[in-house]
């Protein structure tokens, strides 16, 4: 009973700091702030409509958010649970099925919806990649391999992956997703239903360690980008230790090629992978936050203890060991986030609260475990908030724990 009271007052007694004192003034005529953070000290605050918002979330099942019809039963569900906030995703198949002709019908009575439920929105960009592939880029990239290239793993086979190097594909996302901005705040800037973007979904490389097209066996030849180096230079003794450890071995070099800083192994090809995923994704941020800065994230699907990149788990993403690679790389990106479906929330969110990094949990397996793993990551590691995944399949949103907390 002591631990239970313990956790819940830390949760109801998240302070508010000083909010009042730095309050930012608006800047257009009349009305509130669109959505932002701010950093109070070591923790990070999603304000919403001039006030600190904590995110009580549920991340829809994939296909849920593409039908009103489908839909209509789940708003009351997410409003039994309690829940403030709905993740879900935008397709980038659906809202440009032919090139350069944008579709937001559907998603702008979805997010009518999601308003007069009183429900804050998310959104997923499923772009370039989700979960690794390559499957919600229209069909019209799709077919053009030659204009859009993918990933070759290291066997020269092909895979439904588009390759990160590709100038192609870099400036189509971008376009896609400026556009996606764009109208959110044409059609909501004045509503803020929509609070935050997730930039892509659960990105790495499968099922090699790192692409071995053309185009990135070119660059893995070249040497290191000075603006890496760089980075790896200024903050030398804050280097998350797993990196810290790989280039000390080849002496701290602080120059030369993939392999002549960071050695030969998988552990190079992934660090390769994690620069030009990470390069690509802020590309697509900084486009998207000139139309309409929300904040900006990305996530990432953990890997087991001593898995190899690109063979048991998507290599390059935005994991722990890999922090200060997209740290280097993605400037614009707000934070790196972790979907959970296996164990150990604390040990994963103490590796993602280094290096400054503000933790928020968008997805975690909707099981019995979410309630008490929701208080702790919000009352201990005062989170931006925690959402777990499908959780519109709940047959009794009435009795379910995490509605109750």
């Amino acid at each position: 009973m002591i631990s239970r009271v313990v956790i819940l007052i830390s949760l109801f007694a998240i302070p508010v700091y000083s909010y009042a004192q730095k309050k930012v003034q608006n800047v257009h005529s009349g009305q509130h702030q669109i959505p932002h953070l701010i950093k109070q000290g070591k923790t990070t605050q999603l304000i919403v409509d001039d006030k600190p918002f904590l995110i009580l979330g549920g991340e829809l099942g994939n296909s849920s958010f593409t039908s009103l019809e489908y839909m209509a039963p789940i708003w009351p569900k997410l409003r039994t649970m309690n829940m403030n906030t709905v993740l879900a995703p935008v397709y980038w198949e659906l809202i440009e099925p032919v090139e350069g002709k944008f579709d937001f019908g559907l998603l702008d009575q979805l997010v009518k919806k999601a308003r007069n439920n009183n429900l804050k929105i998310v959104f997923l960009w499923f772009g370039s990649w989700k979960n690794s592939m390559s499957s919600h880029a229209p069909s019209w990239v799709k077919k053009d391999q030659d204009r859009f290239p993918r990933i070759k793993d290291d066997k020269g086979v092909s895979h439904e992956i588009l390759t990160p190097l590709s100038e192609n594909n870099l400036q189509e996302d971008i376009k896609a997703y400026q556009s996606l901005l764009k109208h959110l705040k044409e059609s909501d800037g004045n509503d803020h239903t929509v609070i935050m973007i997730q930039t892509e979904n659960e990105i790495g490389m499968l099922p090699s360690a790192r692409d071995h097209s053309l185009l990135a066996n070119d660059k893995f030849k070249e040497n290191v980008p000075v603006e890496l180096m760089e980075y790896l230079e200024k903050n030398k003794e804050n280097l998350v230790p797993e990196l810290k450890e790989i280039w000390e071995k080849n002496g701290f070099k602080n120059s030369g090629n993939w392999e002549e800083v960071f050695g030969t192994g998988l552990q190079t090809d992934e660090i390769f992978m994690a620069w030009y995923y990470s390069k690509f994704t802020n590309s697509v941020v900084e486009a998207g936050k000139a139309e309409y800065p929300l904040p900006m994230y990305v996530n990432a699907a953990l890997n087991f203890p001593n898995s190899k990149p690109g063979i048991n788990y998507p290599s390059g993403g935005p994991l722990p060991h890999l922090m200060d690679i997209w740290k280097a790389g993605g400037p614009s990106i707000d934070f790196l986030s972790p979907d959970f479906y296996f164990p150990d929330l604390k040990h994963w969110c103490d590796l993602y609260t280094r290096q400054g990094n503000s933790l928020f949990i968008p997805e975690h397996r909707f099981d019995n475990t979410v309630a008490a793993k929701a208080a702790f990551s919000i009352g201990h590691y005062e989170s931006i908030g925690f959402s777990p995944f499908s959780v519109e399949s709940s047959a009794a949103p009435e009795n379910e724990p995490l509605g109750k907390i």
